[in-house]
């Protein structure tokens, strides 16, 4: 039977006892052949929220911080995550998870649980995304789908409508850095903190912006994540600080349709041989 396309399927954990859950890397969820590297983000996240959740009656705590290691690239299919508490505070905790796939680790991440920001005006923001980004998708952006050029690439968007601006992936005329802008949100249901996690890596790499192409593997990722996300459209904002010859870092800011910052996260990744 094929898989369900729905994110919070693809999110759901069976609990196996003493911190260990059982879930599946979703055929769907995919990067070509590959799982996509956020969606392992934010299944680790959910492990170690519903460990979390188990040893305590505080329900407002959300994964605030992932801190992940991509160790290997695995398959589509049955997965394992292992959760080891080692601090329940009273405002912070600390949960570190492994995601593995029969006898090899895929994943090690870090997760800070504590209560994220409330509706609330902040003390001081620069945030970049509002004055850019409209709150909705511009008329005629098409989503990625049948006969879109990522199509074939990117399976996300079986489980969500996601719509690139194409014309800010390719090099700038004036030489400057790529700006990549997306707009988001899961199909069938509202965006929860996990999906907002996984939109902290759905950009194509920005090393698209200097005609280098091809898979780019993620080495290290830590995702912030700053306020519950509203329902709606998802914007995500990516940049990047240096593209080396065999190093670039990838910043996204994912903001709601309120637009309020949600999440914030940073990639060290591998850039892609020249073609």
């Amino acid at each position: 039977m094929p898989s369900s396309t729905l994110f919070t399927d693809a999110m759901k954990l069976t609990s196996a006892g003493d911190g260990v859950y059982d879930g599946e890397l979703n055929e769907h969820w995919t990067i070509g052949e590959k799982v996509h590297g956020g969606a392992m983000l934010a299944l680790c996240a959910n492990a170690a929220r519903t460990e979390h959740w188990a040893g305590a009656a505080d329900e407002n705590a959300q994964p605030i911080a992932v801190s992940g290691n991509f160790l290997w690239a695995p398959d589509p299919g049955p997965m394992r995550v292992t959760t080891t508490v080692r601090k329940r505070g009273r405002r912070v905790s600390l949960i570190d998870v492994e995601l593995t796939q029969g006898d090899r680790t895929a994943v090690r991440a870090a997760v800070t649980i504590g209560e994220p920001e409330h509706h609330v005006p902040p003390l001081l923001s620069v945030n970049p995304v509002v004055p850019l980004m409209q709150p909705d998708p511009p008329p005629g952006l098409e989503p990625i789908g049948e006969g879109h050029p990522m199509a074939d690439i990117v399976h996300l968007a079986h489980g969500c409508d996601i719509r690139p601006s194409l014309t800010t992936m390719a090099p700038r005329a004036d030489g400057g850095p790529p700006v990549i802008e997306y707009w988001v949100r899961p199909k069938g249901v509202a965006p929860d903190v996990l999906f907002a996690l996984l939109c902290g890596d759905v950009s194509a790499p920005v090393t698209f912006g200097v005609n280098r192409f091809g898979w780019a593997p993620t080495v290290q990722l830590t995702a912030y994540l700053r306020a519950l996300p509203a329902d709606g459209w998802l914007r995500v904002l990516c940049t990047t600080v240096q593209i080396g010859q065999d190093w670039f870092d990838e910043d996204h800011i994912v903001v709601d349709c309120e637009g309020h910052i949600v999440v914030q996260s940073r990639q060290l990744a591998l850039v892609p041989p020249a073609q």
